[in-house]
């Protein structure tokens, strides 16, 4: 449609060389103009033709679009996956998982659930769990993984609870059995237990540091001992039942075999730092709030807090009934309530969670309790309303109840008042409070630990994750 001198003056314009063509028509129509080039650009413009660039791709285009998993993994979940799947096929099939609160215990162990699954069928996997909140949470999660990950249908069963024990015809899938459930029906229903103990292959522990417990060794045994083959895979953020029982350790640690897996992060000495930098964990920052008040230990109190594993509950009992230190964490509360949208308080006890709750409810703060003593129907109320996105601030308090298998993951602020020897128990409560970004929670974290200046205390999650590497020392080295 060009007429000769337009053809000509467009190959001018263009400064395409004509080379051995004789006419600006053969020399347009050999052109070859990429799309997204700067000489596309110049054509429209010279022909008046409007020009939209078109979407940016990174380099090959669609044939290099990253296809995202419905069930991913980040990489420090990979690389632990990969190393626990080693590990329980060496020796006693034993290993401990032990990664910090908030950085995927349960995905990664249901990756290597589903993989167990899918290289045989039928074939069935327990995981044991000593709260009804971890057992509901872990149910959940096979959920979604399964959903996923499957290659079949494959039923997922609910042990704990008011919830019936039947094994009848099943013979795949996942069972999930609080270990209180299973102690208590073990002598009254044994024949059921040895059945799963022989269609089970791998059985998995959540918070493993309890394994050792007189009331669930015997469980672990009838499941795991029955046969040579069976797996056993612990679950843990803190890999000790103490912090400074060494035998205690050091029966846990031979219990595993002393395999022990745990997040390695290149440049980094401790896998905390890193999920903190890289947005897995918020930052947590630490503030005391001191009490020094009325409250006086004889020597005959602090001769039983040394003898003890915990903090006796006869000294709690004293503490909670303090009123002065009741309205210093009152008043944390309502000034911290101000600036965070979900606030966790761990009460000293049953009743000074209820009493803290009542206190904060009464001066127009959306708070509630959650105790042992809460009806399981209020509870699960009350912690779906705390988790709801509605943009209200809200208070938990709560005693012994919620420090594993809860997860809220916008609680941005924690105050621990509840004193504690167990360096697990600490780390477990701060860990409410620690969900980063990439898992759903915040960048950064205010962890307001009471100090009641007469009673033992710890200080952060780092020390937390390496005090017992010692324990599990040779492990390290193979």
């Amino acid at each position: 449609m060009l007429s000769p001198g337009q053809a000509q003056k467009l190959v001018d314009e263009l400064e395409i060389s004509r080379g051995s063509k004789s006419d600006p028509y053969s020399t347009l129509d050999d052109l070859r103009i990429s799309k997204g080039s700067s000489i596309e650009v110049q054509l429209h413009h010279l022909l008046g033709v409007p020009y939209e660039p078109p979407p940016s791709k990174e380099q090959g285009s669609q044939d290099a679009e990253d296809i995202h998993p419905a069930y991913q993994l980040f990489p420090h979940q990979r690389q632990a996956a990969t190393e626990a799947n080693a590990a329980l096929s060496r020796g006693r099939r034993r290993v401990v998982l032990h990664m910090p609160t908030g950085s995927g215990k349960t995905r990664t162990a249901m990756s290597l659930i589903a993989d167990y699954l899918r290289a045989e069928e039928p074939r069935m996997a327990v995981w044991l769990a000593y709260s009804e909140e971890l057992c509901d949470q872990a149910a959940n999660e096979f959920e979604q993984a399964w959903a996923a990950l499957g290659n079949r249908p494959a039923p997922v069963l609910r042990f704990w609870g008011g919830n019936p024990i039947s094994l009848d015809g099943h013979l795949d899938g996942l069972v999930v059995c609080s270990l209180d459930k299973i102690r208590a029906s073990m002598k009254s229903d044994y024949m059921t237990w040895s059945r799963l103990a022989d269609r089970a292959r791998l059985i998995v522990i959540d918070e493993a540091h309890q394994a050792l417990a007189p009331t669930y060794k015997q469980t672990l045994e009838l499941l795991v001992d029955r046969h040579p083959e069976t797996s056993l895979l612990g679950l843990t953020a803190t890999p000790g039942r103490t912090w400074n029982d060494l035998d205690e350790d050091e029966k846990l640690a031979n219990f595993f075999d002393r395999k022990k897996v745990s997040l390695k992060i290149r440049g980094y000495q401790n896998p905390v730092d890193y999920l903190v930098a890289e947005g897995y964990l918020a930052n947590a920052k630490f503030e005391p709030l001191t009490y020094t008040g009325r409250f006086n230990l004889d020597h005959h109190d602090l001769r039983r807090i040394a003898l003890a594993t915990d903090i006796p509950s006869g000294i709690l009992d004293q503490l909670a009934e303090d009123d002065a230190r009741t309205l210093l964490i009152l008043m944390r509360a309502e000034s911290l309530i101000a600036t965070h949208r979900r606030l966790i308080i761990f009460a000293t006890t049953t009743q000074h969670s209820d009493t803290l709750a009542a206190v904060l409810a009464a001066r127009g703060v959306n708070a509630a309790s959650v105790t042992s003593a809460t009806h399981p129907i209020e509870r699960r109320r009350l912690i779906k309303q705390f988790r709801t996105k509605d943009g209200e601030h809200r208070v938990l308090c709560n005693f012994g109840v919620l420090t594993t298998g809860f997860d809220a993951p916008e609680i941005s602020a924690a105050i621990i008042a509840r004193p504690t020897k167990s360096l697990v128990l600490y780390s477990q409560m701060v860990g409410r409070a620690t969900r980063g970004i990439r898992a759903g929670g915040n960048a950064e974290a205010l962890i307001v630990t009471v100090v009641d200046t007469s009673l033992p205390g710890f200080g952060d999650m780092s020390e937390a994750f390496t005090n017992w590497e010692d324990v599990w020392s040779t492990d390290e080295r193979n």
